[in-house]
């Protein structure tokens, strides 16, 4: 048999490549992004429609509150602090007790100031005996010049020797007079003495409460003639009391004797009492602090803020108790019958030339408006149009007034305000339909010419429902 030859391997043909695969792929992305693209400003231009509530513009009465808080003291307190040093004797009242005008309080022991009434005493008594010694001399030295001047006018006497009488006559005079003046100073010494004893013995004031006693007998007090003194107790008339509040330095113009006040007292809750302001500070609590201590205040916890001091009358009486905590709302001013709009429906917004606005963040300001403040820069005619084009970026108040489906920015300037309500003093008229809520859409969303939509409800049917 014949064997087969073998067969030799055939080459295999390589796959032809597919031309123009990868420019198919590019070409397809881009022509879906450019979908994406049209598709994204085909929407942005399609802004949807806010949703707001509004209400109708109308007449309010408004009134102006201050808010502060403070303690409740007597209009009329007495601090009681003796007038001189020693040890308390006797202590005939206890805290809490009512004293009538006149009534003994206490006593300090008196017997340093018995010795030395003692020796003035003696001392005026030696005084007198001195003026009285002085008479008699004078009354000699006036016998001895007539006679001798006897013997002068008979040329019987030297020139020498009647000047000598005449010189003693005078001298017994002058001793006589400065006697008088030695027991006038003696006398003067035993009234101040008497007094400093009548010292010892303190008697009320006023018709009041001890509303503090800080002393106990047996205690050891310091006078007050040239020391601050020992407060030993404080008598306060409880029947009138006031409330004392600290006001800040941006209310305290406001503020007037008069004027109205609701008082809350912690420990009377629920219930409110009605106060007139009867007195207005005119510098603030701080102004009798020294120069050291305020620099050394001012080193260590910063600048504290400034406050005035305000008192307010209570119409009505109650046992209030010193010290008690109280809250109040004085009404400053009142507008009756104004144009007033809710305050959720005030912003600010940035007015541009065109009469657009900016919806950035409300009261926010520029930097370089506020750059164009520093400096001198003003003076010149640059610097005065820079503040003119800073002023113009200013943000102003507005409110967003419908007009048919759309808004419309109107700027407006504000008065008075109270909880609920600003007052519009220009910008507004009676009936005009505002936007009062929601706050995004207020305070950022919302632009001139911006489609809205209306939601339920308004800001003021939402407080007058609740």
């Amino acid at each position: 048999m014949e064997t087969p030859p073998l067969l030799s391997p055939q080459p295999v043909a390589p796959k032809p490549k597919r031309k123009g695969r990868g420019k198919y792929f590019i070409c397809s992305a881009v022509v879906l992004i450019g979908i994406g693209i049209a598709v994204y400003f085909a929407l942005r231009k399609k802004d949807p429609a806010i949703s707001v509530q509004t209400e109708k513009v109308g007449r309010h009465t408004i009134t102006e509150t201050v808010v502060a808080n403070g303690k409740i003291y007597p209009v009329l307190q007495v601090h009681i602090s003796p007038e001189v040093s020693g040890e308390i004797t006797e202590l005939h009242v206890k805290e809490g007790d009512y004293v009538h005008k006149g009534d003994l309080l206490l006593k300090i022991k008196p017997e340093f100031y018995v010795a030395a009434l003692n020796q003035a005493q003696a001392n005026y008594m030696s005084s007198l005996a001195s003026k009285i010694t002085s008479a008699a001399n004078l009354e000699k030295a006036e016998a001895d010049f007539k006679r001798n001047k006897d013997l002068f006018d008979k040329k019987l006497l030297s020139d020498s020797d009647y000047i000598g009488f005449k010189t003693g006559l005078d001298i017994a005079r002058a001793q006589l007079e400065s006697a008088g003046h030695q027991v006038d100073v003696a006398k003067a010494s035993v009234d101040s003495a008497q007094e400093e004893l009548d010292k010892c013995t303190i008697f009320a004031p006023i018709d009041g409460t001890v509303s503090k006693l800080n002393s106990q007998a047996g205690e050891r007090v310091l006078g007050t003639v040239q020391n601050a003194g020992t407060d030993i107790m404080v008598i306060s008339d409880l029947s009138n009391m006031e409330a004392r509040v600290d006001i800040g330095e941006m209310d305290i113009v406001l503020l007037q004797p008069g004027q109205k006040a609701k008082l809350e007292v912690d420990s009377f809750k629920d219930k409110k009492f009605a106060g007139v302001v009867t007195d207005v500070a005119n510098s603030s609590k701080d102004m009798n602090a020294s120069t050291a201590s305020s620099y050394s205040s001012s080193s260590s916890s910063g600048q504290s803020a400034t406050q005035f001091q305000v008192r307010i009358r209570f119409s009505e009486g109650q046992e209030f108790r010193p010290g008690m905590s109280v809250g109040a709302t004085i009404e400053t001013r009142t507008r009756t019958n104004t144009i007033a709009a809710p305050i959720a429906s005030v912003t600010t917004r940035i007015i541009k030339p065109n009469g657009n606005t900016d919806a950035g963040k409300p009261g926010s300001v520029p930097t370089n408006a506020v750059a164009g403040d520093r400096g001198d820069t003003n003076s010149s005619p640059a610097g005065k149009a820079d503040k003119k084009a800073d002023d113009k970026n200013k943000p102003v108040e507005v409110v967003f007034v419908l007009d048919g489906d759309h808004v419309k920015t109107v700027p407006v300037k504000i008065g008075i305000s109270d909880d609920n309500f600003w007052e519009i003093t220009d910008g507004l008229k009676e009936g005009d339909e505002i936007v009062t809520g929601g706050y995004r859409a207020i305070s950022r969303d919302l632009d001139d010419g911006k489609k809205i939509k209306k939601g339920p409800g308004g800001a003021l049917a939402d407080k007058s429902k609740s």
